[in-house]
């Protein structure tokens, strides 16, 4: 896993601290076990976070379920599942409360063939979430305004500038990660916006990733969850997360799309 993934890709900056601590001599389930153990890693009801075989998931249990009732995560030997444990190394408060959310879902309308409203949002964040955290100010609420109302040229070219300083774009969706090992232009996060003062834009990697780990799982404690939480973004279209990003880049209507207009009864 680790050698078939370019780490020099700006979208892997979130997970790369969490990678880099892997060793290529054990399997990544069992170093991210490791790692979990060495971080003090622990679910909702305060068991320790392991990583375990899919085959310890017994047969009629759902996989949030499991890991709510037993701090055991099962991990397949895949991308998917690889990308998963890094996050949970990276973003282990947000994980916790996403798991906590899904766990009471399925707790109270069981699995079913439909997730329901909150599930089926926390489900979205786990798989494809971007984090844009922007500095609240005229300009970062500017930036925010573009991307929501989808005036790409502005938010992308004409706000250029902000990205990195003003607004920075941190991957958490494990399934985003995993199909953007063959990227490709028309990937798009569902993205959940952050607000953040000055003094976060001081702070190193560290601290950052601390901070918004912290903010965000406070954020899902104290809020309902849905689906309208989210802001699409072509994850190839922050500014320099691939080469030629000029006008014609950006023009692209199949890719980069006007927002509907809602017809008026």
């Amino acid at each position: 896993m680790l050698d078939a993934v370019d780490w020099s890709r700006p979208w892997y900056e979130s997970v790369r601290g969490a990678a880099g601590c892997l060793s290529a001599q054990a399997h990544f389930r069992d170093e991210f076990s490791k790692q979990a153990a060495a971080l003090g890693l622990r679910n909702h009801l305060g068991l320790p976070i392991s990583f375990v075989p899919q085959e310890d998931l017994p047969e009629g249990t759902a996989y949030e379920e499991h890991i709510g009732a037993s701090g055991c995560v099962p991990t397949r030997d895949n991308f998917h599942d690889f990308f998963n444990g890094l996050v949970w190394l990276t973003f282990p408060r947000i994980k916790v409360q996403l798991n906590a959310l899904q766990a009471a879902q399925i707790a109270q309308d069981g699995v079913g063939k439909s997730r329901g409203p909150a599930r089926d949002a926390a489900t979205i964040f786990d798989e494809n979430a971007a984090l844009l955290v922007a500095r609240d100010n005229a300009d970062g609420h500017a930036l925010i305004d573009a991307l929501r109302e989808h005036r790409w040229q502005e938010a992308f070219l004409t706000r250029r500038a902000q990205w990195g300083t003003d607004a920075q774009v941190w991957l958490f969706g494990h399934a985003l990660m995993e199909k953007l090992v063959a990227p490709r232009k028309a990937m798009t996060a569902h993205t959940r916006i952050v607000l953040a003062s000055d003094a976060f834009f001081t702070l190193d990697h560290e601290g950052r990733r601390a901070w918004l780990d912290a903010k965000v799982a406070q954020q899902l404690l104290d809020e309902e969850l849905t689906t309208s939480s989210f802001t699409p973004m072509q994850a190839l279209g922050v500014p320099g997360w691939w080469p030629e990003q000029d006008q014609a880049f950006y023009a692209d209507a199949t890719v980069f799309r006007p927002k509907r207009i809602s017809a008026v009864k």
